[in-house]
């Protein structure tokens, strides 16, 4: 085979794994819509009092339930339903919030916003502090600094993410007084400094309760990675020539520790959304978080449905956005050309 044919034969195989992994990834969405769709039906009872509630929907008169029942999708046979919920899902129609009295996309694109500003950064920190604090572990492994970032950082690990933000509304908000303790600024209203260091900080506490919580994993990741790393052949080799220890550890311990670190890290985007319901509840924060947690209590199923189905997609983009860029970090994950001569 020549140059190009060998081109020709990668890029297909490429295409073809790219193309399976679509499919795969189409399967989980129609798979979380499904489940999605039944909750209510497999609730004991009438799907119509789960969403509204019993004694609200037994004091119904036989046209109000019909109506009703109609509003929300749930007149017809099951698969009628399932049908008209799908097609709906396609066309990004998810329905009506009963709360707020408007689709739910708009209520969803309205909080979004609000959720990633909070997100993106502790995504980035969180990374950032675990790698520099678990490479640094790791090269002091056995000594007094190792033994005491591995004990913070378990500590921190127990703790639940909503204490983690008490304490820090105890610390910085109640006694210092230093930072607000809930709600946030109104987005996109003004451009001048005053409102830009207002935005920051209603944002400071979200953000460092995030990323204090989930920066543990990282740090055991990459310190975990790095002795097992560090403990590689070719490490002592590099010591023994003479590496200076900032070229040991950075260029060629830590490139190949981050591994694990970067798939955790890429899968993070869509958990982190999710983890944000906790703490956007602590702090009063009007994201996705706290959006589900007002669905639940007010019982508007439609909305629970669309927050529940965005946290899905979420995932699952992550997940395909660590597939598609893992060849990157990793070359032995690449797809490799086939060999001339081969079958």
């Amino acid at each position: 085979m020549n140059e190009k044919q060998l081109q020709t034969s990668g890029r297909r195989v490429f295409l073809l794994r790219l193309g399976r992994k679509f499919v795969q990834y189409a399967f989980v969405i129609i798979v979380a819509l499904t489940i999605n769709f039944s909750l209510p039906r497999l609730a004991p009872g009438d799907p119509l009092s789960f969403v509204i509630g019993s004694e609200t929907a037994n004091e119904l008169t036989p046209e109000k339930r019909q109506r009703i029942e109609k509003e929300l999708g749930l007149d017809g046979t099951v698969l009628e339903q399932y049908g008209r919920f799908m097609g709906g899902a396609v066309q990004f129609d998810l329905g009506i919030s009963t709360k707020f009295g408007k689709p739910v996309t708009s209520v969803l694109g309205e909080r979004m916003p609000w959720t990633l500003i909070v997100v993106l950064p502790a995504l980035v920190l969180s990374p950032l502090i675990g790698i520099i604090l678990g490479a640094y572990a790791a090269w002091n492994r056995g000594k007094k600094r190792d033994v005491g970032l591995l004990a913070a950082i378990l500590t921190l690990e127990s703790m639940p993410a909503f204490w983690v933000g008490m304490i820090l509304i105890a610390v910085f908000g109640v006694t210092l007084g230093w930072l607000p303790t809930f709600g946030a600024a109104p987005m996109f209203k003004t451009d001048n400094w005053s409102y830009v260091m207002d935005v920051i900080r209603h944002l400071i506490l979200p953000v460092a309760t995030i990323t204090i919580a989930s920066a543990g994993t990282n740090f055991l990741l990459t310190r975990s990675s790095m002795l097992d790393t560090l403990g590689q052949d070719y490490m002592m080799m590099a010591e023994a020539k003479g590496v200076r220890k900032s070229g040991i550890i950075y260029k060629h311990a830590l490139r190949n520790a981050l591994l694990p670190v970067y798939t955790h890290v890429t899968m993070s985007l869509g958990i982190l959304v999710s983890g944000a319901v906790v703490v956007e509840t602590v702090f009063s924060y009007p994201g996705i978080g706290s959006l589900l947690f007002e669905s639940v209590i007010a019982r508007d199923y439609a909305l629970m449905q669309g927050v529940f189905l965005m946290i899905t997609i979420g995932v699952i983009l992550a997940n395909l956005l660590a597939d598609l860029t893992y060849p990157l970090v990793d070359p032995r994950a690449r797809i490799r050309k086939p060999v001339e001569g081969s079958v």
